[in-house]
């Protein structure tokens, strides 16, 4: 039965909203979705394509997974964005401050504060790019192919 569905939303603990839509919006420049009820926590909801991206601020007694003091990592939990340039989203994310590594499992750092690991030709047959959002939540921007 749920063969012949499809991904709805992503959704996302996040500590502070004021942050995170500082990140989803002006960094990442997703459109907010303005549909979002009236809940009673705080949150936001973004377009992502047909989709969309959900962020709560969980209540503190709800004991909230957050990834802190942790690094890039693309085995850990993460959603992908798919965009039409790969070179593009690059030089994108570089203008909003994020910094290249060769490390495989980059920290923020005080002198990298927006590491970004690139795989321009990864195992998994397209380009990858893999970065944080300020509770450390892991996002995959991904092309069908290096341009």
């Amino acid at each position: 039965m749920l063969n012949n569905g499809m991904l709805h939303h992503v959704s996302l603990p996040v500590s502070d909203i004021g942050k995170a839509r500082s990140f989803y919006e002006g960094v990442l420049g997703l459109e907010e979705d303005k549909s979002r009820p009236a809940f009673d926590f705080d949150g936001a909801w973004y377009k992502l394509g047909d989709r969309s991206l959900h962020l709560i601020v969980p209540k503190s007694e709800d004991h909230p997974t957050f990834r802190s003091d942790k690094a890039v990592d693309s085995h850990d939990a993460h959603f992908a964005i798919r965009v039409p340039s790969f070179s593009g989203a690059v030089d994108y994310l570089e203008s909003k401050g994020f910094r290249k590594t060769t490390d495989p499992n980059p920290r923020p750092t005080p002198e990298n504060p927006r590491p970004m690991r690139v795989n321009a030709a990864g195992k998994a047959g397209f380009p990858q790019i893999y970065i944080l959002d300020p509770d450390r939540n892991v996002i995959e921007v991904n092309a069908e192919a290096a341009d």
